[in-house]
């Protein structure tokens, strides 16, 4: 004769519970449900006016090892202290440049 299955309390009580979350889902309670085609039309890449104008620029510099390990012995953030020191050395010749003159060799002093 054949037994009749008995299912586990436990394991209907979470059916019950992931059919009730699903229907949740759809309903957009709790979450939005994306169908292929939606996720197709977005866009790629970030939202527009999610960048700065401004923004850096990513780069390979070498420095010295002493150099660096300087940069990086005062913590975290020893990027944005070294691009500010660039910065403002850079200012500084801007605003003052130097003239230095240059000895032209072979020339006459009379």
């Amino acid at each position: 004769m054949p037994t009749k299955k008995v299912k586990d309390p436990e394991i209907a009580e979470f059916e019950a519970a992931l059919l009730g979350s699903v229907d949740q889902a759809l309903r957009g309670e709790y979450a939005a449900v994306h169908t292929p085609d939606q996720i197709a039309a977005r866009k790629p890449g970030r939202p527009a006016g999610s960048t700065k104008a401004d923004a850096k620029v990513s780069t390979t510099i070498r420095f010295d090892a002493d150099v660096l390990a300087a940069l990086k012995a005062a913590g975290p953030g020893w990027q944005t202290r070294a691009n500010d020191a660039l910065r403002e050395a850079f200012a500084v010749k801007k605003a003052a440049p130097r003239r230095t003159k240059v000895p032209v060799r072979g020339s006459i002093s009379g």
